[in-house]
């Protein structure tokens, strides 16, 4: 079992998206690599540097790390700063966080390569990546957001929901 942090925008999407994929054993939205300790959701609101990030448990046996990230990859915008969709600040960065220093290799090689393919079009990569600072766990009417308002506001196109079925 592994664990990597994902910011993608607002978490409650990310979740959502995330949470399909086989392999993928848990997620907890929360807030990551901001300036306080346990922020609570007004406050990142407001500026504490945190970014919106789902913890990602998943058994590498069955989903490869480095194809979980490209699975993430396919649901934000790479080029983006502080911005996905119409959610902007901040909290709203890209970001691929570890805990497990075993991650790390995999991680930067991933990124180098994304960073040089972006760069053959011409553009740059926004994702930040490297060790996780700090995770705080979201306020429980947070987790499975989705799952509980499924009318709620989602930057994702609605058939991100149902890729998995396409991509596995």
């Amino acid at each position: 079992m592994k664990t990597i942090y994902l910011a993608g925008g607002c978490f409650w999407g990310t979740q959502k998206y995330l949470a399909q994929f086989k392999g993928v054993t848990a997620t907890t939205v929360g807030y990551a690599n901001g300036n306080t300790e346990n922020p609570s959701y007004e406050e990142v609101c407001k500026g504490s540097g945190h970014a919106e990030t789902v913890k990602v448990d998943f058994d590498e046996r069955v989903l490869d790390p480095e194809k979980l990230l490209e699975f993430y990859f396919y649901a934000i915008d790479p080029t983006s700063v502080n911005k996905q969709g119409e959610d902007t600040g901040v909290q709203y960065r890209t970001g691929i966080y570890y805990a497990d220093e075993s991650l790390a290799p995999m991680v930067d090689a991933f990124m180098e390569k994304k960073r040089a393919e972006l760069a053959a079009e011409g553009k740059k990569l926004a994702v930040e990546s490297g060790k996780l600072d700090q995770f705080f766990t979201a306020e429980e009417y947070h987790q499975d957001y989705l799952d509980k308002n499924p009318t709620g506001y989602c930057h994702l196109r609605p058939e991100l929901f149902e890729i998995a079925k396409k991509l596995q």
